[in-house]
């Protein structure tokens, strides 16, 4: 077998590696630098780049803190992504870290070599350790090398603040060891005086709010223009009464500035009846997902949703837990039409969906040629149905993924799910899937579940027609 012999700097260390096993030279090349710390530091001013990855990643697993402080000094990409490595937080590897970029920060110049000016402690770029690490050598994207060597190029630019992304959960509990050091060196240091609310894009309200707490938050919420996507949940109607539609009117009117809004969740809000129109009206950018569950709507509201022009490019659409059951029939079929273009993910689970509502959308479903995704658990539909369903699905390409509930033929009058008549079922299915000739997998599950009872839904079971 053919070999070839590389030196590390100031020839410290030599190994002759196969030309046909390349990737495994940066493992030994860390592993025998670390062996020596201070070695390990000296020999970093003439580190290749290529290895700097490999070697802190080897520092960071091993611990070694004084080495961890010194490649931060001498870091040689602007970004020092090490949100992907801590799948769970280590207090020590942090506070090496942040000892390194306080000796960094301290100084009147930079070291030549060091270009870091991101720290980022966000669970993203893994692809970058990947890369550098030799795990997708061969195959990493060309994105990926843009990305390394735009961060090159910035280098050349005038020295600027040092930024740090962090991905921040606040909560009604005590911060952990991790996040209270983190907090502390930032107030300290005084990297940042203040959370910068543009910076902003993704926001969770998942708690029990009343409807004038989250007006007292909205003014803050109009601040974050560069918010993608925004969650509220379980707010629920003030106790005094008479002030709901002024505080709805505060916190509707902060949508106006969210220009950037991509993803839109509201759930078990029983706030939203009667009101929905007026936060669709503050929509100032076309949505690509919207979910709206488990909350009271009128049939105005629907009637309002399917007029909305910043839904006409939907990707994804959630009505789960919305009561369908009394609703008139035609506003869900003119919904469905309104997205059919670009609609990829359809959840309509629990909406008390029958026969008659599943037949009046057959046709506008399938429109959704974009369609991937589709869940109609939890709703009654009959065997008969059922199959005119898979009828009008089948010519649906993109459509992998299908989620639906047991037919009613499978249980009793007492809404006993019976074993025998389940196995029937499956068999009537199966046959409908050989028929129609396409290879496909379709699951059903029921609802509620026999082991956990309640709303869950038992375990999916597939039917497949290869």
């Amino acid at each position: 077998m053919d070999g070839r012999e590389i030196f590390l700097p100031l020839q410290m260390y030599k190994f002759t590696m196969s030309v046909q096993n390349p990737l495994r030279l940066l493992d030994l090349a860390g592993m025998s630098l670390l062996r020596d710390e201070a070695s390990t530091i000296t020999a970093l001013k003439d580190l290749p780049t290529e290895l700097f990855p490999p070697v802190f990643m080897e520092a960071f697993y091993g611990r070694y803190s004084e080495t961890l402080k010194a490649m931060v000094q001498a870091w040689p990409f602007v970004r020092l992504p090490l949100g992907g490595l801590m799948k769970v937080p280590h207090l020590g590897t942090l506070q090496a870290v942040l000892a390194g970029l306080d000796i960094l920060l301290a100084q009147k110049d930079h070291p030549r070599r060091c270009k870091l000016r991101v720290l980022d402690l966000r669970n993203t770029s893994q692809d970058f350790w990947r890369m550098w690490s030799g795990y997708r050598v061969h195959g990493c994207s060309s994105s990926l090398m843009a990305q390394v060597a735009e961060d090159r190029s910035r280098t050349k630019q005038p020295r600027a603040p040092l930024e740090v992304f962090i991905e921040l959960h606040l909560k009604e509990r005590t911060l952990d060891g991790f996040l209270t050091y983190l907090i502390r060196w930032v107030e300290q240091r005084k990297v940042l005086s203040m959370v910068q609310l543009d910076c902003i894009q993704e926001v969770q309200v998942n708690c029990t709010w009343h409807l004038s707490t989250l007006a007292v938050f909205a003014p803050l919420l109009g601040q974050m223009g560069n918010v993608q996507r925004l969650l509220l949940s379980n707010i629920h109607m003030s106790a005094l009464a008479g002030q709901e539609q002024r505080h709805i009117v505060q916190i509707t009117s902060q949508f106006l500035r969210l220009h950037h809004l991509r993803d839109l969740h509201l759930e078990s809000h029983s706030f939203l009846e009667g009101c929905l129109d007026q936060m669709l009206r503050c929509l100032t950018t076309p949505l690509d997902n919207l979910a709206i569950t488990h909350c009271l709507l009128s049939d105005s509201d629907l009637s309002h949703l399917s007029q909305c022009p910043n839904i006409s490019q939907l990707k994804g659409l959630d009505l789960s837990g919305i009561t369908l059951t009394y609703s008139s029939p035609e506003l869900l079929p003119v919904l469905l039409e309104k997205v059919a273009a670009t609609l990829q993910e359809l959840y309509l689970e629990q909406c008390g969906i029958m026969d008659s509502h599943l037949e009046t959308i057959l046709q506008p479903l399938s429109r959704c040629s974009q369609l991937m995704f589709l869940s109609l658990r939890g709703n009654l539909i009959s065997m008969a149905v059922m199959e005119k369903l898979l009828r009008h699905t089948s010519g649906l390409p993109s459509l992998s993924q299908e989620l639906y509930p047991v037919p009613q033929e499978s249980y009793s009058s007492q809404r006993i799910l019976q074993p025998g008549r389940l196995a029937q079922c499956r068999a009537e299915l199966f046959e409908i899937l050989r028929v129609l000739g396409r290879p496909r997998i379709i699951w059903i599950s029921s609802s509620p579940c026999l082991h956990c009872g309640d709303n869950t839904f038992s375990h999916p079971q597939p039917i497949v027609y290869r």
